[in-house]
């Protein structure tokens, strides 16, 4: 157990989890890792003899106090289904009740720039107004609300960290995970367009050892924070990027907005993605200088980043071919 007290991730399993699991065992910190499946749990995390292993049932209050007793700092990524974003404040005001009731210090939530709307600035910043258009922007909106009151409450200290979209090793909830896979298997990516807008990704392992600088930080408590990409850059640079990594040329096929709706009639989780199709034609770029100055902020370039994901699908795919010829 470190000096800072035993740190809780919520919703541990997902990516962001993942790499802020490996930035506190860095720092030789123990941790717990709480989700609804032991089993994943056991696989995900067991090997590590500093991680304590809970599960909780989210719907059950008790359950969530459970989860959160002992913790002196919880790091909330509890993930939904894109059809459910309903559900963003009504479990976090589960949380933020729990962890009040079972004394917590510190809660850090990974947020996301849905709350802001369409930008009215090239560059956003943390001051920009929250004023979303779209229904998972008002979930989301709703969600930082409560944590940021639970804070002026005095009852628990609280911050947020918004992330933009983002890509890395294992990602596969992301708009360039079909741009990787296609251009190793030598397909055509399927994108959401239009993809020659300035877009930003930030790379998944970059953002564990900021949100742990975030939560040692006192500074950082009683407000929200920014953490931009790597530099504005486009999906479709990045795609042609992919593919010359691989040594292909880049082959792409973009769904517009009208033809979401279409396919949307067949696809509800494609339908999900239209309200939220200004994120192509008029993005959010944000401003991490606040940020920047309050802690150390490293950020892999994307030329890296790519080469490093696709090294790392490379080693996944290897070994799940090997795995059946070890068992038979």
């Amino acid at each position: 157990m470190s000096k800072q007290g035993q740190v809780a991730l919520f919703g541990a399993s997902g990516s962001i989890g993942h790499s802020v699991v490996q930035a506190l065992r860095a720092q030789g910190r123990g941790y717990r890792v709480v989700g609804r499946s032991r089993s994943s749990l056991q696989r995900e995390f067991g090997a590590d003899s500093r991680a304590e292993l809970v599960t909780w049932n989210p719907d059950d209050p008790a359950s969530v106090r459970d989860a959160a007793r002992g913790v002196s700092t919880l790091i909330y990524m509890v993930g939904v289904p894109y059809t459910d974003f309903h559900l963003h404040p009504v479990l976090m005001r589960r949380t933020l009740d729990a962890a009040i009731a079972e004394g917590v210090e510190r809660l850090v939530m990974i947020s996301t720039v849905y709350p802001f709307g369409r930008p009215r600035t090239e560059r956003v910043t943390e001051a920009h107004p929250r004023e979303p258009h779209t229904f998972k922007g008002r979930m989301r909106k709703e969600q930082e609300d409560l944590v940021l009151e639970a804070g002026a409450s005095g009852a628990i200290q609280t911050t947020l960290l918004r992330l933009p979209d983002f890509y890395g090793p294992g990602v596969e909830r992301s708009f360039l995970y079909r741009a990787f896979r296609a251009a190793l298997d030598g397909k055509r990516a399927q994108l959401i367009g239009p993809i020659d807008t300035p877009h930003e990704f930030v790379y998944v392992p970059d953002v564990g050892p900021v949100v742990t600088a975030l939560m040692d930080e006192p500074r950082a408590y009683g407000q929200a924070w920014n953490l931009a990409g790597a530099g504005v850059t486009s999906q479709k640079e990045l795609v042609e990027r992919i593919y010359a990594e691989v040594g292909r040329r880049p082959k792409v096929m973009t769904l517009h907005r009208p033809l979401m709706r279409v396919l949307g009639l067949f696809d509800p989780m494609l339908r999900e993605f239209v309200e939220m199709d200004y994120l192509h034609t008029t993005p959010v770029i944000m401003d991490d200088s606040a940020l920047r100055g309050l802690i150390e902020v490293r950020k892999t370039p994307y030329a890296e980043g790519i080469r490093q994901t696709l090294e790392a699908m490379r080693a996944s795919d290897a070994a799940s071919h090997v795995r059946p010829a070890l068992a038979s």
